[in-house]
């Protein structure tokens, strides 16, 4: 069954909701931005539309990110424990809109390559952070982590943590007095002014 037209919807859901309209899951307006909840396998088409539709032109891919929900425990647009959100804008119509598509494990979502070149450092970067898989990238390894890295920092099963790192002893850096002497202008009784408070 089509999704029915709201009244006050933007002209790009309008849009969406005429010509594709099982590909629509959700929409949602916030801080006076669109998101429209996207079927993970109709993807790669609601952005071929909303690209090659001469009422809308959304040309440029501006980025691709991703957020873990394996934790959230509240209200959210889509039940899988990724949510990747692609932010494309029309030059032409000065105008930005939101795509948000699930992904579990095992589920990969299409690359976005063939409809917008400019995704693919993007797509490589969420896979290289959270290890969401796009079907379709000729390329997709490591971007920002050595190759050798094992699994994916940015998910949330990952423990916090960090990593030591050798320095060489007679480095010297700035001690701790150094950071607590006051600078011209400030102090740390909360005085400000001409007083002399310089300490160098």
């Amino acid at each position: 069954m089509p999704n029915p037209v709201v009244q006050g919807e933007r002209l790009e859901v309008v849009l969406l909701r005429e010509s594709l309209p099982d590909a629509i899951l959700k929409v949602k307006e916030f801080r006076e931005d669109t998101f429209i909840c996207v079927r993970r396998d109709r993807i790669r088409e609601v952005a071929e539309f909303l690209r090659d539709h001469p009422d809308l032109e959304y040309r440029y891919f501006s980025e691709c990110t991703c957020v873990d929900y394996s934790k959230w425990e509240h209200e959210r647009d889509l039940s899988e424990r990724f949510e990747v959100i692609y932010n494309l804008y029309s030059m032409k119509y000065f105008s930005r809109i939101f795509l948000k598509v699930g992904a579990d494990d095992g589920l990969p979502i299409p690359s976005l390559i063939p409809v917008f070149p400019g995704a693919e450092f993007p797509e490589r970067e969420v896979w290289d952070l959270y290890g969401v898989v796009f079907e379709g990238h000729p390329r997709l390894r490591r971007f920002l982590l050595p190759d050798d890295w094992v699994g994916h920092p940015l998910r949330k099963d990952v423990p916090l943590g960090g990593e030591d790192i050798p320095f060489d002893q007679d480095t010297k850096g700035p001690a701790i007095e150094d950071l607590q002497r006051p600078h011209a202008g400030e102090s740390f009784d909360g005085v400000t002014g001409t007083e002399d408070i310089g300490g160098r």
